[in-house]
């Protein structure tokens, strides 16, 4: 989610051009943001209502990263909006699709992490 969220804001939007203070400084509070929004995605893929509904491991980081990325646009856009005066609907749709695929990813690669390294296939739990 690191990586995706360097390419978005510093490949395709340019916006870490504009960052008023040290890159250096930025880029370790974003990474400690990202720990902490990795943490929270995945205490909501262990939600046991989720592990209820949606079996696959993967569809499960996908509904948890759908859930976690629309929380987070919600409290951006909310901080975003009353800082800002230039947001049309056309930037909080795109932001909103946006956070939504990253957590999404981030979510995936939970379910990946669950489906082939901390849960081993049934043949290696019941072996002699």
């Amino acid at each position: 989610m690191y990586a995706a969220f360097y390419v978005w804001h510093g490949v395709f939007l340019n916006d870490l051009d504009h960052i008023n203070f040290s890159k250096p400084l930025f880029f370790i509070l974003v990474a400690l943001v990202y720990l902490v929004i990795s943490y929270v995605l995945y205490r909501t893929y262990e939600v046991k209502l989720l592990g209820k509904y949606f079996l696959n491991a993967v569809f499960k980081g996908v509904v948890a990263g759908f859930i976690v990325g629309f929380f987070l646009f919600a409290v951006v856009a909310v901080l975003g909006v009353s800082f800002t005066k230039q947001v049309n609907t056309t930037y909080l749709l795109a932001d909103c699709i946006w956070q939504v695929v990253e957590q999404i990813i981030g979510g995936v690669v939970i379910g990946f992490g669950k489906l082939f390294i901390f849960e081993p296939s049934r043949d290696m739990r019941y072996s002699d």
